[in-house]
Parts: C-alpha cells; sequence; structure tokens
C-alpha cells in the first residue's frame, strides 16, 4: 500500500499532496538576460564586501594595528582593486585619530619652541629664595645650585671650550629646566658664531637667534676629521725578458682637520684611519709628512659655501753649524718656500649636515726667496681627487684646554 502510494507521487504531474501544481507563468526575460543579472548582483556583492574591508582596514590603521590593516587592504584590493576610488567617505578616512595626532604633533613643536619661554615664565613666578635649579634628592655636600649665576655660566663656556663642543652643551641641558635656560643663553651662542664667521656674522637677519644661525649656516666642523679614499691602477715596468708587465694597485688616504682658530691640517698617507687619527688630535703633532695653514669660508652669490685654504709644510729647525766645519766654504743652498692652495665645496649628504668636501682647486706655489718669483703649477680635478666625508672623534672634544 505504502509503495503504490509512493509510485503515486513520483508519476509527472502529481504533487505530494495529490493535487496537481498550479501552472507557472512564461518568463518574459530570456537566458542570456538572466545571467547578465545574476552577474551584476554577483559583482555588486563583492563591491560591497570589499568596501566593508577596505573602511575596516582604514579603522585597525587610525588604531595603530598596522598589519591587520595591510590584511584588510589587500583582501579588499585582491575583491576590488580600484576600491579606493570607489568609496565614498561620511568623514574623512583619517578620522578623529591621524587627524588628531597630525594637530598635536604641530602643538608638541610649537610647544618645544616656547619651551625656553615656558621656563624662564615658570621660575619667574617662583619665590625669589628658589634657585635656578634644585637638588633632586637632600644631600649634605654643597650642591651646584647654590653657585651664583655668573659661576654657573662660566662652566658652561668650560663645557663648551675653545674646541667648540656644542654637543656637550646640548646633553647639559636635558639635565634640568634652570641648565635648559643656561645652554641657551644668546651671548654664548653669539660667541660660538663670531668664532665660526667673524665679521660676517654681525647680523642676526635672517635668523631669528645665534642657534638657528649655527645649526642652519653651513659651517665645516670641528669635533672630527675630514676623510677620503683614493685608490687607482698603475702600470708597472716590463719585466726583463719582456713576457709580463706588472700592474700596481694604489692606495691611499687624505685627511683634513679643521680648527676653531682658523687653522687646517691635511695629510696624505696610505696609513689607515685607525692609526692617523689619533696623532691629529692637537697641532702639535709629531708627524712630519703633515701640511699645517690656515683656511677661511666664502659664502658665493649662487648660495653655495666655499673653504678655502693655504697650507704649507712645517718648518724644520737649521742644524747647528759644526766648529770643524766653520772653515770650509760651502755654496748656499738656493732656499724656496711651497706652499699648496686648496679650494673644496661644502654640501650636506644623508642624515649629517656639511659632512661632504668636494674638490674644485688644488695648485701648487713655489716661491724663490732671492729673487721673490713665484712659480705656480695647477692640478687637474680628475677622479683622483674624491670627496672627502667627515667622520666625528670623541676624543678631540674628550678634554677642554680653555673655556669659550
Amino acid at each position: 500500500m505504502f509503495r503504490a502510494q509512493w509510485m503515486f507521487e513520483l508519476a509527472p504531474g502529481v504533487s505530494s499532496s495529490g493535487l496537481e501544481p498550479p501552472p507557472c507563468k512564461a518568463s518574459s526575460k530570456g537566458p542570456g538576460v538572466k545571467s547578465a543579472d545574476a552577474r551584476r548582483t554577483q559583482e555588486i556583492a563583492k563591491e560591497e564586501k570589499a568596501k566593508e574591508l577596505f573602511l575596516k582596514a582604514v579603522e585597525e590603521e587610525q588604531n595603530g594595528a598596522l598589519y591587520e590593516a595591510i590584511k584588510f587592504y589587500r583582501l579588499a584590493m585582491q575583491l576590488v582593486p580600484d576600491i579606493e576610488f570607489k568609496i565614498t567617505y561620511t568623514r574623512s578616512p583619517d578620522g578623529d585619530g591621524v587627524g588628531n595626532r597630525c594637530v598635536e604633533d604641530n602643538k608638541e613643536e610649537d610647544k618645544m619652541a616656547d619651551l625656553l619661554s615656558d621656563f624662564q615664565q615658570q621660575l619667574a613666578l617662583q619665590e625669589s629664595s628658589v634657585k635656578l635649579c634644585q637638588p633632586e634628592v637632600d644631600v649634605s655636600q654643597t650642591h651646584i645650585s647654590v653657585l651664583p649665576m655668573e659661576v654657573l655660566m662660566y662652566i658652561f663656556r668650560w663645557v663648551v671650550s675653545s674646541d667648540l663642543d656644542l654637543r656637550s652643551l646640548e646633553q647639559l641641558s636635558l639635565v634640568c629646566r634652570g641648565f635648559y635656560i643656561c645652554a641657551r643663553d644668546p651671548e654664548i651662542w653669539h660667541q660660538v658664531c663670531l668664532k665660526i664667521w667673524g665679521r660676517s656674522c654681525n647680523k642676526l637677519v635672517p635668523y631669528t637667534s645665534w642657534r638657528e644661525m649655527f645649526l642652519e649656516r653651513p659651517r665645516v666642523r670641528f669635533d672630527g676629521v675630514y676623510i677620503s679614499k683614493t685608490k687607482y691602477i698603475r702600470q708597472g715596468e716590463q719585466s726583463l725578458d719582456g713576457f709580463y708587465r706588472a700592474w700596481h694597485q694604489v692606495e691611499y688616504y687624505r685627511y683634513l682637520r679643521f680648527f676653531p682658530d682658523g687653522q687646517v691640517m691635511m695629510l696624505t698617507t696610505p696609513e689607515d684611519p685607525q692609526s692617523i687619527v689619533p696623532r691629529l688630535r692637537t697641532k702639535n703633532t709629531r708627524t712630519d709628512a703633515i701640511l699645517l695653514g690656515h683656511f677661511r669660508l666664502s659664502q658665493e652669490t649662487d648660495n653655495q659655501t666655499k673653504v678655502f685654504a693655504v697650507i704649507m709644510k712645517k718648518k724644520e729647525e737649521k742644524p747647528i753649524d759644526c766648529p770643524k766645519c766653520r772653515y770650509f766654504r760651502r755654496v748656499p743652498a738656493q732656499e724656496t718656500d711651497y706652499s699648496f692652495h686648496v679650494g673644496l665645496q661644502l654640501y650636506s649628504s644623508g642624515r649629517q649636515r656639511f659632512n661632504k668636501l668636494v674638490w674644485i682647486h688644488h695648485s701648487c706655489h713655489l716661491t724663490c726667496k732671492s729673487t721673490g718669483e713665484t712659480a705656480v703649477t695647477t692640478f687637474d680635478i680628475d677622479k683622483v681627487y674624491t670627496p672627502l666625508f667627515f667622520a666625528r672623534v670623541k676624543s678631540f672634544t674628550a678634554f677642554s684646554e680653555k673655556p669659550l
């Protein structure tokens, strides 16, 4: 009985209730139109999904989760490559997070710019008995805050020293608010600028402070050495049997050390910096091949800063005449003086400032003392004259010989 009913329901035109189904209306759309509608529906759904993923990525980026944001960005662009241009933002894509962070950064910069005046106002509002700085904990020894302002400023001048160690001055300003105010004293920075540029820095314009002039105006650096390394191949002599000719690789260094008093040292040697740089700490070095001289900075009309120097070999002491040889007649040798004229152009490269010197001129001047005539030999600036790059040497400013 059950089997007969089941076979009856499987018959065409008969429903499970035993009634005939109602006739279906003929569709007005063909099969091609149906497939186009289905495809359009899929594209809309894909675009909506991509929009959702992209907005999720923006939210993650604002929250600082960059790894998750990249993952959602990638998924969104896999669905719709140009989804970024199909989104209509109801608010800025940066939202309140990124925009506010930019505003906060600008406020922090303004606050740092006015930090000196802020500290000065705080100290002015305090009681007159409060000193420039106070010990953090109670100490039995005499604290530096007991010293008068004049003595403190003299100590700060010793920190800067005659070597113009402004890096140590900036580190000292991080101790407390009082030291920060002392380290920003305009008189210190004015004297530093006078030692570097001389009379050409009497006017502060276009800078707002002497410290800004020191930081922004091009200058040579004194807390290290400018070094260049040169390599080239030189052809040697032919062998005795004539079968081969040797080739030699020549490698040497040039060292250039500037001093705040306008003096400069130059040394050309094949020895590496590890053995040479310690000898260049003072001007009283015993290295025989070193050249000493003076330099000056020149600000050209094309806004290019150039360094010109005249250097010569150290004068050797004349040997003492032997008493036995004083009666012998000697032919006096013709005495000559020779000096080297050097021209360099100052550049900034990478993150460091004023750390590159490019050769623009090099000549030798030979002067005969008896006649006063001078012969000039100018060298061609070719590949052998490689640029000199600055290397900071901590030991150069480790000791102070005299104050600023």
